[in-house]
């Protein structure tokens, strides 16, 4: 590191720029495309178990192999929840640990950043230089401004992935729940179509969640489940005896 160069040639408003992109990467979840948070993560696998439950109700023709693989697309939905939470946690860790490390070594740098930052809000001297004085006066609480306003980490808004886990096991154990339901009062034929009910509060939950616009949300996964089954429906019955 005695030949590390902290603004790697660029100017400080460059280097912000490319800090925040590095804080957006870190922070998204880049493995899927779940919300994080414990309310998002039931909802996309209570819609994602639904979706699967109707596609292999074309498929089964008996109750227990239905059930018995939603219980494992539980399992499997409660662990990569899990993972993906804990890898988000690590890459925002490490971003952290350089953070520190760039404040334990590199003040001078650190300082101009603050400059660039607080000119940014609006602040001019002799405000400015009393506020990046306080700032730089205690190394936590310039630690949480570099992250916040530097790297734009959502610092407030993690979520222990144990946490996030639970919500994905409950959305998952929902579908499984509606299959026992379902199964004692309609015929297995009408299955794949009652499977749509949960699918669709699940997208309902979820627009809610990220305020979409729900006209345009029911359109696009309406007929995301209506392909999906339509395709398995049409190959099922075109290979299948």
């Amino acid at each position: 590191m005695a030949n590390y160069t902290h603004f790697q040639g660029k100017s400080v408003p460059s280097h912000l720029l490319e800090a925040r992109k590095r804080g957006a990467l870190a922070s998204a979840e880049l493995h899927g495309t779940e919300i994080s948070g414990r309310k998002a993560a039931f909802a996309d696998a209570l819609r994602d178990s639904s979706l699967a439950g109707a596609l292999l109700s074309l498929l089964f023709t008996s109750f227990l192999p239905l059930l018995l693989f939603l219980v494992g697309w539980a399992l499997w939905k409660t662990a990569r929840s899990a993972c993906l939470g804990w890898a988000r946690l690590e890459r925002l860790h490490r971003l952290i640990e350089e953070e520190r490390w760039e404040i334990e070594h590199h003040r001078a740098q650190e300082k101009e950043e603050l400059v660039e930052l607080y000119k940014a809000k609006g602040f001019s001297d002799p405000l400015l230089s009393q506020v990046v004085d306080v700032l730089m006066a205690d190394d936590n609480r310039l630690l949480q401004v570099m992250l916040e306003e530097e790297l734009a980490l959502p610092l407030q808004a993690l979520e222990h992935p144990l946490r996030q886990a639970s919500g994905a096991l409950f959305g998952a154990f929902c579908s499984l729940a509606f299959l026992v339901l379902c199964i004692k009062f309609v015929p297995w034929h009408c299955l794949p179509l009652l499977f749509f009910l949960p699918f669709l509060g699940a997208t309902l939950f979820t627009t809610h969640l990220e305020r979409g616009e729900v006209l345009q949300a029911l359109v696009w996964n309406c007929a995301i489940f209506v392909l999906s089954l339509g395709t398995v429906y049409f190959l099922s019955s075109f290979f299948l005896p």
